[in-house]
This record gives C-alpha cells, structure tokens and sequence, in this order.
C-alpha cells in the first residue's frame, strides 16, 4: 500500500470525523489508533498511545496552566480595565488616539493571556462601547479590536506557541522570542493604518472632547499611569527572570501567576468568584490542551513510523517537480482554508505530522515556519465567512453592529496581516534575530 494512500486515507477520514462534529483530541487518537492496528495488526494497537508518554518529560508544558491563570485573574480582578483607562486618557488627545490606544491595550493583553479570546472580550465588551460613544466608525473600530484580538496568539507568552514547540519540538523561547518582532511589526502596521485614515477621514476617529480632557487632573492621569502599567511590570518582571537564567520558564510562569494574584489583592479585588472563575477557565483550557497533544502524538507516531514524509516529499518535489518556496506557500493557504472551519489548535494537530517533517526536509527553519503559521492563523481568524473572531464579535458586539459590518470591517486587516505575513517571508530575521541574540549572548 503506497504512502500517498495512507496519508489521503488518514487525513480524509479524520476531516470526515471532523465535520460530524466530534472532538477533535479524540478524532486524531483515534485515527492513530485505528490506522496503526489496520496497517500492522494487533500488536501494534498500543504503540500509538505508548507514544503519549513523551509528554510526561515535557516540562515547558506545565507553562500552560500558570499563564493561562495569569491573564485570567487579571482579567476577571478588572485590572485589564485599568489598562484601556490608561490608554484612553493618554491616548485620548490624539485624532484617532482612542483607537490607537486600543491597539495598544491588544498587545498588552496579548503579553499577559497568550489567548485571542481574552483580547477579544476585553476589547469588545470595555473599548467598544467607548469608542461608540465617542463617535469613532463603527465598522473601523470593529476591525480594530478583531485584528488587535489576534496578537495574542502571536506575542509571547503564546499558548498556542507552546502547543506548537510541544507538537515541533522546537525550543519555546525561541519561538516566543521569534514572536515578538513580528507581533510588534503588525501592531506597528495596524497603528499607522488607523492613525492615516483618522488623519483623512477625521470624522472616522474623532480627538476627545476638551471639556472631557480638561475634567481629568494630571495626579489621576499619573495615578491611572501607575495602575495601567501594573500588568506590564508583571510581565518585565517574569520575563526578567527567565532572560536572566534567575528562573526556568516553568519557574518564571509560576512567579507570573503567583504576581497577578498579588496584584488583585493589592488593587482590592480579589475575592472567592474571582479566584474561582479564574481557576475554572484555567482547568478547562489546560486540560483541552493536554488532551489535544495526546491525540497528536497517538497521531503522528503511526505517520511518522510509516516512513509517509519521505514519500510526500518525493512526489512534491522529484514528480511533480514544485519548488521549496511553492510548497511552503501551498501549506500557508491550506491553514487559510482549514482556519475558516477549524481553530488553530485543531489545525495544528491535524497538518503537523505532514508539515513540520517537510518544511525541516526542505532546508526552512521550523521556528520561522512556527512564526508564518500563527499568522496565516491571525488571517484565518477573521476571513470569511466562519472566521473564529467573527463569530465572537457577532456574539460581543452591541446590536448596532449588524453582521455585514464585521465583515466589511476586517477587509483592510486581512490585506494587512498578509502583508506583514510577505514582509516576514522575505525578511525572516524579523523573527529570527532575536531568538539567534539570545542564544549567542
């Protein structure tokens, strides 16, 4: 039986058993499982779950649950509040200031949570209603706030980088290290796009009003300074320790829970509902997590024993005669394509027996490739029609917001995530530059 009909056979059933809609950990189990006693006979039936067992020496693992509570607590104490407060003084003077000041709370938010949802809740439910109310364009804003949602995946620390260095077995500061100029490059974008527009369009991005300006005194601009910046020491302080080899990146997510927790105490808003929300959401993520990298490793060991890479790579490249390059881009598109339907770790999990072995074998570094992933993810999030941060904001966003509105409002994000994608694509230094300082320090 030759290796382009397992893998059609493999992959086919499992987008079968997608589409029924079944989990997706326990779909790619077992698809593993069964292929592996179709294929080899009984006593094979085990070995993929005996793969499984790799994960108990995944120690960068343990990293999930403590972040995650991170951005939970300080998101359901309401100091993520204190963040957009932040910015919408400060940002308030400036045309289009406001907008500009929720692109910045995005990558704030991204740097604590790791997640797209916080980012999106946080920005549809406290900044949306802000800016509506300061007259800013509804469809604008609304793109502002999907586009900025999905730094999360991209700016350390990244739970989905994390699922990605488990899956790759690549180094997950490395990863995360390769997030940061890219993730600050399209914040950059986004940023200079809505300040232009606000500049010609002035009546899309109104300044503040002088009257509201003039009510707020300079000691509450300063104290409101000191509490919106508290998130941020949280970070500089974890990610501090962990550059410093003062901690282990395990070590480092437990002093960054330990502090959020700290924070909430501090800010007076710590309390049984809060700890418990925040505790529960952790359990539920972590534990969808764990379960899908299980289902991945019963998978891919199956792949990986049947020699099926190899076999792909010569039909790609000595039959069909594609170059490297081509073959990189098609894989993008089908995360384009797959990204409409599934999410990202589903995604994930589904190409990556294929796909990190093949872009190894073909001379691409599996850390930029990490990179170029999670951002044909961001453009999945919001392209048409069953983008995943299209349906949170349809579920978020207040009635004047129709449905039509969200989708004309990621037209400009889409074309600019996929030029930033380009950029990163000829420039692969961007992200690469500082995982390479680091490691040569």
């Amino acid at each position: 039986m030759s290796s382009e009909f397992i893998t059609l056979f493999m992959f086919g059933t499992m987008m079968v058993l997608l589409f029924t809609g079944q989990r997706v950990f326990g779909v790619i189990g077992f698809v593993g499982a069964a292929a592996a006693l179709w294929l080899w006979g009984k006593g094979s039936f085990e070995m993929p779950f005996n793969a499984s067992f790799q994960v108990l020496n995944w120690y960068p693992l343990i990293t999930v649950p403590f972040f995650v509570f991170m951005g939970y607590m300080l998101s359901e104490s309401g100091i993520a509040s204190n963040l957009y407060r932040m910015f919408h003084v400060w940002f308030g003077p400036v045309r289009g200031g406001l907008a500009l000041g929720t692109i910045g709370l995005m990558v704030l938010i991204a740097a604590l949570n790791g997640l797209s949802v916080a980012g999106m809740a946080i920005g549809a439910t406290i900044a949306l209603p802000q800016l509506l109310r300061h007259g800013y364009d509804k469809v604008m804003v609304t793109g502002v706030i999907q586009a900025g949602s999905s730094l999360g995946i991209l700016i350390p620390p990244s739970v989905v980088l994390v699922l990605y260095a488990m899956i790759a077995r690549q180094p997950v500061l490395d990863l995360w290290l390769a997030g940061v100029g890219p993730g600050l490059l399209m914040a950059l974008i986004f940023a200079i796009y809505v300040y232009i527009r606000c500049l010609l369009q002035p009546a899309v991005g109104p300044a503040l009003p002088a009257e509201e300006r003039a009510a707020i005194t300079w000691p509450e601009k300063f104290a409101l300074l000191r509490s919106g910046l508290l998130p941020l020491a949280i970070f500089a302080v974890m990610m501090g320790l962990f550059m410093t080899g003062t901690t282990s990146l395990v070590e480092s997510s437990a002093v960054g829970a330990a502090l959020a927790t700290l924070a909430a105490w501090w800010a007076g808003n710590l309390n049984w509902q809060v700890f418990e929300d925040s505790t529960r959401n952790t359990l539920a993520i972590s534990c969808m997590f764990l379960w899908i990298i299980l289902g991945a490793l019963c998978f891919s060991s199956v792949y990986d024993g049947l020699g099926a890479v190899k076999a792909v790579k010569a039909l790609l490249i000595d039959t069909w005669e594609f170059s490297p390059w081509t073959i990189l881009i098609l894989m993008l598109c089908s995360f384009i394509v797959m990204g409409m339907f599934l999410d990202d770790t589903a995604m994930l999990v589904i190409v990556a027996p294929l796909y990190i072995p093949l872009v190894i074998s073909l001379g691409f570094n599996p850390i930029w490739f990490g990179i170029l992933y999670t951002i044909t993810c961001q453009i999945a999030y919001i392209t048409p029609p069953f983008g995943y941060n299209l349906f949170l904001m349809r579920a978020m966003a207040p009635p004047e917001i129709t449905l039509i509105d969200i989708y004309r409002s990621i037209v400009p994000f889409f074309l600019l995530m996929v030029l930033s994608l380009i950029i990163i694509m000829i420039f692969p230094q961007i992200a690469l530059w500082l995982p390479s300082l680091y490691s040569g320090r």
